[in-house]
């Protein structure tokens, strides 16, 4: 211990400065004395001669000398993305992959390693995790920062051995990157149009209101634009098939710009990411991808009115799949090529509308047969079209065997079920559950409560009058749960004890105005941790929905949850959210 004491006490007292050597230290893996002695040695010989802040430069120098190879281009990478930028962790992996910087030699899934490099940045404290202690409604998206004087070193790294440039909206500021061929560039804000870009393999633009010459990057590879208030004819992308060596594709835009995406995506052999989940397509548009045989990650624009591409099954690599809708219950082939997907991890999709029993019980049959096959999900959201107030039975759904243990978050709340299936209970990793029920019983609640202690946030919809109390005590679990989401007429039927849901922070009621018992759940009192308590309108019928008066039903509504609230320790929020939802109908279930 006396070698790494005596190093520690060369950082000055700066606490970033030990950190970051402490971190080092317990990251090497060879600590050999020779190593420790050069170490200390370089830290006595030249620490004591320096500034403060060129001493704390020195050090943080040092940590990116020590790096393993394979992690120094990911590192520098970190400078394509400007100061105080939160970054996530999806979209830095996958652009390491897609710029080379991954290496699975030992054959290990290569999104797998990707992640075992980030992981290994923060805990070389180099790079720091954002932790949302504050989730109310959805699972924390695992992001991170860079500190300034780490951003400042990758900086200077990146201009020396021209890395990448970096060119912010500032007239009069130049490219962090010398006066080379530049291979690396991002663009933060508006400013000028991009120029001399053949050479470039990476371009991200964040806030811009310009395309880039599509035709002109014959060697890109990372593509990702941010794009806002483009004018003219909008964004227009058909030119994206000329661009042979693309790997990542990422575009977002305003709600306001006018999106043209090609019909076809074609001849992009490498293309690993292709999302347009930012982007706001108008009119029946209809997509298809052609020879892209290692697309892993794919994502449809907004609203949700894509088709499933066809021959799905044949996109063997897919990791990521959201957002699209399936093709009509009379058609079984994509809905059988689901099944192909086996390393498909995160899988989101819009059901069609229903049609007659034989069919749709047929088109549920196989989707349940693909989905046993789905191994490595880890996330299932399964939705129905805007609107839509008749979601499906998804009873043939209660006989699954599910084989995804490692499943995070599923959300089947567009769906009913007669009762909670019992394979809910095995899916002890579950952080995120919403589910919809005819009925829900107690001992539905206690087995989610004792045998998914993972859970955080748990929304259960209701659909008919509840036959018994749904009561949470103190046994029935519930150890890390901090949103709780209830829909259901009765509000009243649903009562807390001692003990139960200590780490709740938010609670939330969905109350259907006409049939409403207009009183709180029982047992508040007993949430140590409450924050907030809010309340949404729900409604049978758009109909139904715009011949209310907002006013009169905030008045009934606040008037019950307010003084709720006010009368307990927590002195929790009372919000009322705008907006409404509509309440699905049970048929046929």
């Amino acid at each position: 211990m006396k070698p790494y004491c005596e190093i520690l006490k060369k950082c000055g007292g700066m606490p970033l400065a030990i950190v970051t050597m402490a971190s080092m230290l317990a990251c090497q893996q060879t600590r050999s004395r020779t190593w420790l002695e050069s170490i200390h040695h370089s830290l006595a010989s030249d620490f004591a001669t320096k500034s403060k802040y060129d001493g704390m430069m020195y050090i943080l120098d040092l940590s990116y000398k020590y790096l393993p190879h394979e992690l120094k281009a990911c590192f520098l990478y970190l400078g394509s993305y400007p100061e105080d930028h939160n970054i996530k962790k999806v979209d830095l992996v996958r652009r390491w992959v897609a710029e080379g910087f991954v290496s699975n030699s030992d054959g290990q899934d290569v999104w797998d390693v990707a992640k075992s490099y980030y992981n290994e940045l923060a805990n070389r404290s180099l790079i720091q995790p954002n932790y949302d202690e504050n989730i109310f409604y959805s699972l924390p998206i695992p992001s991170c920062r860079v500190h300034d004087m780490l951003l400042e070193l990758i900086v200077k790294r990146c201009k020396e051995d021209n890395f990448l440039s970096l060119k912010n909206d500032d007239p009069h500021a130049e490219p962090s990157g010398q006066d080379k061929v530049i291979r690396r560039l991002t663009v933060v804000g508006f400013g000028d149009a991009v120029r001399n870009v053949s050479q470039i393999r990476s371009l991200a633009m964040l806030g811009s209101n310009r395309m880039p010459p599509l035709l002109e990057l014959k060697f890109v590879r990372v593509l990702h634009l941010e794009l806002e208030r483009v004018g003219g004819k909008g964004i227009e992308l058909a030119d994206i098939n000329r661009l042979s060596q693309l790997r990542y594709l990422v575009v977002t835009s305003g709600f306001s710009t006018l999106v043209v995406l090609p019909h076809q995506i074609k001849g992009l052999r490498f293309l690993e990411t292709l999302d347009f989940s930012g982007v706001f397509i108008r009119g029946d548009y209809s997509f298809e991808i052609i020879d892209a045989p290692r697309l892993s990650h794919l994502k449809a624009p907004k609203p949700m009115r894509l088709l499933l591409p066809d021959r799905i099954g044949m996109f063997k690599m897919l990791h990521t799949l959201r957002g699209f809708i399936l093709p009509p219950m009379d058609s079984l082939e994509n809905i059988i090529g689901l099944g192909e997907l086996a390393a498909l991890s995160d899988l989101e999709f819009v059901s069609p509308r229903r049609c007659a029993p034989l069919v749709e019980a047929a088109w549920m049959a196989a989707l349940a047969a693909s989905l046993e096959k789905l191994r490595n999900l880890r996330q299932l959201v399964v939705m129905t079209c805007p609107f839509d107030d008749v979601g499906c039975c998804a009873d043939a759904l209660s006989s699954l065997s599910p084989p995804f243990h490692n499943l995070e978050q599923l959300n089947l709340r567009d769906w009913t079920f007669s009762r909670v299936p019992k394979w809910i209970g095995y899916l002890y990793n579950l952080r995120g559950l919403q589910i919809c029920a005819k009925q829900i019983l107690q001992e539905d609640v206690v087995i989610m409560g004792t045998q998914l202690p993972r859970l955080l946030i748990l929304r259960l919809r209701i659909l008919g009058i509840p036959t018994e109390r749904i009561v949470v005590g103190g046994s029935t679990g519930f150890p890390a749960l901090k949103s709780f989401i209830f829909d259901c007429d009765m509000v009243s039927y649903l009562t807390f004890e001692a003990g139960t849901m200590p780490e709740l922070r938010a609670l939330d009621l969905v109350v259907y105005v006409d049939e409403w018992d207009r009183a709180a759940p029982g047992g508040l009192q007993h949430l140590p941790r409450l924050e907030q308590i809010g309340a949404k309108r729900a409604f049978s019928s758009v109909e139904e929905a715009h011949r209310r008066s907002f006013a009169k039903d905030e008045a009934l509504i606040r008037g019950v949850f307010q003084g709720a609230a006010d009368s307990l320790p927590t002195r929790p929020a009372f919000k009322l959210w705008g907006g409404w939802f509509l309440r699905p109908r049970m048929e046929d279930c």
